[in-house]
């Protein structure tokens, strides 16, 4: 069962947001300031920040990038800038690329932007395994102390 909450279809405030995504607003602020949320649509001076179901849903994906994957904050915003590049890529194609040569070279640079992706979801995956291995290592080094000194009291 989630424990995320759905997302009402009215604009929300900076606070609410954080509490359907589970982050604070000083991490939306600082995301935002970053470039890896775009900031809130404009607003009248004084006035609060809206945010769309759009602008949730974007957020909700970063911070769960940045939680599965262990992403420092310049991997997050590689990986997000790539997914906005594809975004444009879609965007384009589906008005319609004028031609064979235009829609080819769409699906290319998609591609290049998947592999970009894919490139650093899998040196964490590298990173995540080593450590696997380590830790692993470890407790065979433990397990066999562990033996060794039973097999000590056995013999005294």
């Amino acid at each position: 069962m989630s424990t995320v909450a759905a997302v009402p279809e009215r604009p929300l405030r900076i606070g609410e947001v954080a509490r359907v995504v589970g982050t604070t607003p000083r991490t939306i602020r600082y995301y935002e300031e970053i470039g890896l949320l775009s900031e809130a649509a404009s607003r009248p001076s004084g006035q609060h920040r809206l945010y769309t179901e759009a602008d949730v849903e974007r957020l909700r994906e970063i911070v769960r990038l940045r939680d599965v994957l262990g992403l420092t904050l310049d991997e997050l915003k590689e990986l997000v800038e790539h997914e906005d590049a594809r975004a444009a890529l879609r965007a384009e194609w589906r008005r319609g690329a004028p031609d064979t040569t235009r829609r080819r070279q769409i699906l290319d640079e998609a591609l290049g932007h998947l592999d970009g992706q894919l490139a650093l979801v899998r040196r964490r995956q590298r990173e995540l395994e080593r450590l696997a291995e380590e830790l692993s290592a470890k407790r065979r080094r433990l397990r066999t102390r562990r033996r060794q000194l039973a097999d000590r009291k056995g013999e005294a």
